[in-house]
């Protein structure tokens, strides 16, 4: 087998998925319950994500004796950032859920979660 051939042969079921996606009616209400909640789950990934990173550059600037330094609390400050990261992922705070969804399915109606 040469690597032309095992490179098609990986390429296929991507296409192939893709393809089905966009044969997906973009009003049927399965695929906008599952298409919504995958767009708010990306949304509270994405802000996750952006929280974890500005506290791990605070407390990389932070003095040794600062409060932003201290580890004792860290797996709370964690735990809290990924629940605020999922409260405004549901109320769609930063609009990637929404922009997602007109993507997927354009002719859906915005529904929250």
């Amino acid at each position: 087998m040469r690597i032309d051939d095992f490179r098609n042969q990986l390429a296929a079921p991507a296409e192939a998925s893709v393809a089905a996606a966009a044969d997906q009616p973009s009003n049927d209400p399965a695929y906008v319950a599952k298409a919504t909640k995958a767009s708010v789950e990306f949304e509270r990934f994405f802000i996750s994500h952006m929280l974890r990173t500005m506290r791990s550059s605070t407390r990389a600037m932070a003095d040794e004796d600062s409060v932003f330094n201290n580890r004792v609390n860290q797996d709370m400050q964690d735990m809290a950032d990924d629940i605020l990261a999922g409260n405004l992922a549901g109320q769609r705070a930063f609009g990637i859920a929404d922009a997602i969804l007109r993507q997927l399915a354009p002719d859906a109606k915005p529904v929250k979660s």
